[in-house]
């Protein structure tokens, strides 16, 4: 029983971890894109914004996943690197949304709020998971 309480403890750690991550980066999305991003999504109903920022929480999750079960045993250093590496993957979706808006015609943000379909948003959405990719390979 006292195993249980103790890794019960441990998930609430890595949980609040990545909630906290998790919430950063629908910040984070909120500030790439024009507008209120929870206005766009529930009240617009807009799917281009959904789509971006579905793929940032898959990121980062995907991100702090690889983190905790790949890295430190010890459980202090473990949440720490889990905190560090989803920190980084924020840093660096947020580097690849600013390299798209500056090789791409438009604005990147504009267009990912537009109500009318863009494909631009499947190639910011596939490059937050490819950035997941490439920072989750890098901690295993």
């Amino acid at each position: 029983m006292r195993d249980i309480v103790h890794q019960l403890g441990e998930a609430a750690g890595y949980g609040a971890v990545g909630l906290v991550l998790l919430l950063l980066g629908v910040g984070l999305v909120d500030v790439l894109t024009p507008g209120k991003l929870g206005h766009q999504i529930w009240v617009e109903r807009n799917r281009n914004a959904a789509v971006v920022l579905c793929s940032a929480l898959v990121a980062i999750g995907g991100i702090v996943f690889t983190a905790i079960i790949s890295t430190y045993q010890e459980f202090a250093k473990g949440l720490a690197a889990a905190a560090v590496f989803g920190l980084f993957g924020l840093v660096l979706l947020a580097v690849a949304f600013w390299a798209i808006d500056v090789f791409t015609p438009g604005k990147l943000g504009a267009v990912l709020v537009d109500p009318e379909p863009h494909p631009a948003v499947w190639v910011t959405a596939s490059t937050n998971l490819a950035v997941a990719a490439i920072v989750s390979a890098a901690i295993y």
